[in-house]
Parts: C-alpha cells; structure tokens; sequence
C-alpha cells in the first residue's frame, strides 16, 4: 500500500458543527458587549485555532483572545459540542476504510478531551486507533504541531505512508509541514481555491471519494 495511514481532521471533515460553533462564540463576544448576527461570517472560525480568530476578526489582543475562548468553551462544553451533525455517509466511508486495513486517527485543533466526546456521541469513536488534539492551555494548537503529536503518540514511523485529510488550508500546510501528503475535502468549509493554493495533493468531494481515492492510489 503507498499510504496504510490516515490523519482526520474533525470539524468541517467528519462532522459539521456551524451550530454549536457558532452559537458559542456569539455567547462569548456578548461578554465583551458584541453583537454578532452575521453567522456566515463566523464560520471563518472553523479550522484555525480559535484565540487566533478571536484576534483577526474581532482585533482582540492575545490575553483577551485567550479569554474569549475560556467564555466560549462554557457555552460549548455545556451546549454547543453537541449541536452538531456528522456529514452524510461518514460513518459508511470510515467503515470501508477500516475494512480495507487502513489505521485511522483523528488529529483536530478542537481540544482532545472535546474531540472524543463528540466521537463518542455520534458512534464513531471505534473506527478510530487513536485521536490527537489540541491542549486546553493552547500551547498546542496549530495544525502542525497536532499532527507531529500524533506522529509521536501513535507511533508513525513512516510518514510517507501517512495521508492527512482536512477542509481547510490549515490541515495541508500542517500535513507538509510534517512531510505529510494530504486529501482536501470540498464539503467542509474551504473552497477549492483555498485548498489548491495551500498545495492539498489531492482534493475529493465527498466522504465516500476518500474511499474511492484511497483504492485508486493504492489499487
């Protein structure tokens, strides 16, 4: 098999969480007396590191960011980790993969502890060897640093073998970063653009297209 080993990133990938997303930051930009009613606007946060987004969208400096989160994980922790949904045929597409031989890990920059409460809750923990995810203090939180985590946690030795699959630039340039290839999905929430011009080695347009991409390059 050229790749034995597949990195998933989780929101915009295995499940669309827009809701819960969402709804917890606009609860934790009311603390700073902001009102937010553009909701296409704050799916921006979905991907990168949330204290980042706080700062690029909102012009908070570092320590009010970081204070933006603490708000927003007490709606989310509470409420918002579970107003959300897996993507049609997910649970389908990592059953076949998994039927095929293939390890699974997820590797998110949603904090670890929340990643596998949501694996957990939509059934989908079992596919899965083993799940890498940000620390709740941020000190590992960008894309790049997940993934070399999950290449020591879970032992991956051969990182050739490895193929990262994400929706949003962050996910392929912390796949390279890593000298991992990656899959760029179309129904999360990075367009095609975004995608190619951070360099995705392959892009799919659905869950069951990762199945078929993986029987073609390894077929």
């Amino acid at each position: 098999m050229k790749y034995d080993t597949l990195l998933f990133d989780l929101d915009g990938t295995l499940t669309d969480p827009f809701e819960g997303i969402t709804n917890s930051i606009i609860f934790a930009l009311k603390q700073f007396g902001i009102t937010e009613t553009d909701r296409k606007k704050l799916g921006s946060f979905i991907g990168p590191p949330l204290n980042y987004s706080f700062e690029e969208y909102y012009g908070m400096d570092r320590e009010t960011a970081l204070k933006a989160v603490t708000l927003y994980r007490k709606y989310y922790e509470k409420d918002g980790l579970y107003e959300n949904k897996l993507y049609p045929d997910i649970g389908k597409a990592l059953g076949a993969l998994k039927g095929k031989g293939y390890r699974l890990f997820v590797a998110t920059s949603k904090p670890e502890i929340f990643a596998e409460r949501i694996l957990r809750h939509f059934g989908i923990m079992n596919y899965f060897d083993g799940v890498a995810g940000a620390s709740l203090d941020l000190s590992r939180a960008e894309k790049a640093d997940v993934i070399a985590y999950a290449i020591e946690k879970f032992g991956i030795s051969d990182v050739a073998r490895a193929l990262m699959i994400g929706d949003r630039k962050h996910d392929v340039i912390g796949a390279r970063e890593n000298g991992i290839k990656s899959a760029g999905v179309l129904y999360g929430y990075g367009s095609e653009k975004e995608l190619k011009e951070a360099g995705a080695d392959y892009i799919v347009t659905s869950p069951m297209q990762i199945v078929s991409l993986m029987d073609k390059l390894n077929g």
